[in-house]
């Protein structure tokens, strides 16, 4: 079993982002399942130009020479696909939209239909189960619709949406008591995607405990 996150934040492994994400990792691998955390930032991923030479030329094989070549192998050996993102204007960053763009060598010229959605066909069946990994420096969920509309395609058979997202990186000691004791909530989610390939009822509503009223997370803002 291989857990690889794909993480879009451009501040790589000091990012909020990266708090959920090593935290579902770590649950993950205390099951035995092999783990890598993917910092997107680092990697020369040219922008697709649609060109769609890895449909009618070359099926399956990019036109553009860069890194998305072994980015794509290291896509397919995953079990679980984890993209991790922070909200950059309602949306994933463009990192991550990058990335995802890239993976057309993936689809083929054959359009399906799924209860009225159109999109292509994968040229391989999907194995592998996909997770959302997500912080936002607002407060409320309103921020998160436009991503969970942007993902619904891949359909995720988890999605960790989390609010408040400043907390996370807080040394404040009341709060990072808070902060930790909801990662465990992440770290048990990882856990059971590897095992069970879904979370319990109890596991998702952990992850949806809110870690500060809003009036305080504005106060702790200073907004």
């Amino acid at each position: 079993m291989k857990v690889t996150v794909f993480n879009g934040s451009p501040a790589g492994a000091n990012s909020a982002t990266n708090v959920i994400a090593e935290a579902f990792l770590k649950g993950a691998s205390q099951t035995g399942a092999q783990t890598e955390n993917i910092y997107l930032k680092d990697y020369d991923i040219i922008q697709c130009q649609g060109c769609f030479a890895c449909w009618f030329q070359t099926p399956g094989t990019c036109a553009l020479s860069d890194d998305m070549k072994d980015l794509l192998v290291r896509y397919n050996q995953s079990d679980i696909v984890c993209l991790a993102t922070p909200v950059y204007t309602w949306n994933m960053t463009a990192l991550l939209k990058n990335f995802v763009d890239r993976l057309a060598p993936l689809k083929c010229p054959h359009i399906i239909e799924k209860q009225g959605n159109f999109d292509l066909e994968d040229s391989q069946a999907k194995t592998q189960k996909f997770v959302i990994l997500s912080n936002c420096g607002f407060p409320g969920e309103n921020n998160f619709e436009v991503m969970k509309a942007a993902v619904a395609c891949c359909d995720p058979c988890l999605a960790i949406y989390r609010n408040c997202g400043k907390l996370l990186k807080s040394k404040n000691p009341s709060i990072l008591k808070v902060v930790q004791d909801w990662l465990k909530s992440v770290e048990q989610a990882g856990r059971e995607m590897v095992l069970e390939g879904k979370v319990s009822k109890d596991t998702e509503s952990a992850l949806r405990a809110p870690l500060m009223s809003v009036a305080d997370y504005v106060a702790f803002l200073g907004m």
